[in-house]
């Protein structure tokens, strides 16, 4: 990946920067790790993890706040633009959380890195994560 990149990650691929980066390929590890990129995380993914955690559908590391916090990952708010592009999206995917991280990565000209085969579906700019 040469020049600088703006990064979104994926709910599953912050959790595993932050606490199993093993799980990621090398050319994700890279690009996240890179002084050089931006790296960001969207509002949506901890609301993601709250709504699992309440279902007990995840497991989450106990240290996960202060994993998000020590890191260099920059929070991404969910705007206008971003609900509207919703609205034309086609429905290649039916997760409401995937479907936002999307139309932020498209809107906000970002390289959404996830693992998630589904959303190749979309005119986002993807980095496989593994």
């Amino acid at each position: 990946m040469a020049g600088r990149l703006k990064l979104l990650l994926d709910t599953h691929v912050m959790l595993w920067a932050i606490s199993d980066p093993g799980r990621l390929s090398d050319q994700a590890r890279s690009a996240i790790a890179s002084e050089e990129n931006e790296v960001f995380v969207s509002v949506v993914s901890p609301w993601e993890i709250a709504i699992k955690k309440s279902r007990n559908r995840i497991e989450i590391p106990d240290d996960l706040d202060r994993g998000l916090e020590s890191s260099r990952f920059k929070l991404l708010p969910v705007l206008l633009r971003h609900t509207k592009a919703i609205e034309t999206m086609p429905h290649h995917h039916r997760d409401p959380f995937d479907r936002m991280l999307v139309a932020q990565a498209i809107i906000d000209g970002m390289t959404l890195v996830t693992a998630d085969r589904k959303l190749t579906h979309y005119a986002a700019a993807l980095l496989p994560a593994i």
